[in-house]
Formats: structure tokens, C-alpha cells, sequence
């Protein structure tokens, strides 16, 4: 095959893939399609399918390529600055949109579109981080905000510091997510300690504790969920004098 054929034949493959996405959206696509049709967007003439391939192998799936640093996915024979440039351009707009499309929703009835914003936010991550979801009193989501980011196996988190900004936003109540890189959401002995503490900081300064939440590979822990938050409001519902007297 000369030249000229190829390029026209590599053309046609690039307009069906972009056909298929615009018929089908990303559901039809394979992550190797996917990540071959970032790649084209920088690179207008080379075959960017054993690229994709080869990027998918390195960093173990899709997931991995879209959080993979920049200067390792340059390592990748065929990646330059503009390819990279492409690939975590769109993770971050999606990241972006996620938590954008949370504003002013009712947190209850959005507990999908918050479970798919922390999922792409914090499932493949290699190190534990912490964040807040704040609420008004309508239980509108009004901002969420990274508050610790930890080593592979556990974050610090102070309750002073947490409470203090659920004060600084006028949050009615909090919602808190972290995640696990081993990709086990199961909590550990630290995290059912450091929720109740949250809880009960947050009930003596007025803040309502909703849920923690830890995300793992495709699956998730609700505190909420597994009746601990209900738990702990009824054994600490008789008023600050008695949580004052716990905490100490």
C-alpha cells in the first residue's frame, strides 16, 4: 500500500470512529476506540491505534491514562505535549461539569450525579483524599471542596478544621467522601472513628452530618446507607451537655 492509500485509509477509520461516537456517545466505543480518538485530536496524520493500545497497557485502563502524570504519559512512544494536553484536558472538563452540575441541586434526590462526580473525582487516585460536600437549608449542594489529601494508606483529618469550614460556607449540613486506593471501599477502624467524631463536632456546632462516603473501584460505602449516621442520632440526640461529656 503506497502512501496516498494509506493516509486516505486512515482517514476513513478516524471519520467512522468519529461517526460512531457522534451516533452512539461513548456507550458503544471500547476504551481502546476511546483513547485513540483523544489521540486524533492532536495528531492529524499517524495512526494513533497501537498508541492507544499501548497507552491503555501501561497505565492499566482507561482510568489510569486520564489520571496518569503528564510526564509519565509522555514516556509512552507516540505521546507528545499536545496528545497529553488532550487526554487530561477532557478528564478535567468532565471532572469540572460533574461538580458544576451538583450546585443547587437537592442532595437527596442527585445522589446519582454525586456518586458519578466522586467516582470520576477519587476512584483511581493513589493517594486518600478528603472532601466535603456543603449544603444549604434545603439540602442544595453549595460547594465541594478537597479539605485533606493523605499518603496511599490513611489522611489526617481534623474535625476543627472541617467544622470550621462548614462555618465559613453557611453550611447547613456536610456530606464528607474519601476514597480508597486499594479500591476496597469496606471502611477501616480509624474511618468509623473519625466519621463519629464528625458527627458529633458538627451536631454541637448546629451542622447536620448526612453521610460519609468512600469510594472505591466501581463501588462505594455509605455510613448513611448502613444505618450508622441514624445510629448515632439516636444515641446522641439528648443535647450537647451529654455529646460534650463523650467527647471527653
Amino acid at each position: 500500500m503506497n502512501r496516498k492509500d494509506w493516509r486516505k485509509r486512515a482517514a476513513g477509520h478516524r471519520e467512522r470512529l468519529r461517526q460512531k461516537f457522534l451516533t452512539h456517545g461513548l456507550e458503544k466505543l471500547t476504551d481502546e476506540e476511546i483513547v485513540e480518538l483523544l489521540l486524533t485530536l492532536a495528531t492529524p496524520r499517524r495512526d494513533c491505534k497501537q498508541i492507544a493500545r499501548d497507552v491503555l497497557r501501561r497505565f492499566d485502563g482507561l482510568a489510569g491514562v486520564l489520571e496518569a502524570d503528564l510526564e509519565k504519559l509522555q514516556q509512552v512512544p507516540g505521546i507528545g505535549p499536545k496528545n497529553t494536553l488532550g487526554l487530561k484536558l477532557v478528564h478535567e472538563v468532565a471532572r469540572k461539569f460533574l461538580k458544576e452540575r451538583l450546585k443547587g441541586r437537592e442532595f437527596m434526590s442527585s445522589s446519582r450525579e454525586v456518586y458519578d462526580y466522586l467516582l470520576h473525582s477519587l476512584r483511581d487516585l493513589k493517594k486518600e483524599v478528603f472532601k466535603v460536600i456543603y449544603l444549604n437549608g434545603r439540602n442544595e449542594v453549595i460547594q465541594v471542596e478537597t479539605l485533606f489529601e493523605g499518603s496511599l494508606t490513611s489522611s489526617a483529618v481534623y474535625p476543627r478544621e472541617v467544622i470550621k469550614s462548614g462555618l465559613d460556607h453557611h453550611a447547613a449540613a456536610m456530606v464528607f467522601a474519601h476514597n480508597h486506593p486499594s479500591g476496597d471501599p469496606t471502611p477501616s477502624t480509624e474511618d468509623f472513628a473519625i466519621t463519629r467524631d464528625l458527627f458529633l463536632a458538627g451536631k454541637i456546632m448546629g451542622i447536620q452530618v448526612l453521610d460519609h462516603l468512600i469510594i472505591g473501584r466501581n463501588r462505594y460505602h455509605s455510613f448513611a446507607d448502613q444505618g450508622h449516621i441514624r445510629k448515632w442520632e439516636v444515641e446522641f440526640g439528648s443535647g450537647p451537655e451529654i455529646i460534650l461529656k463523650t467527647l471527653e
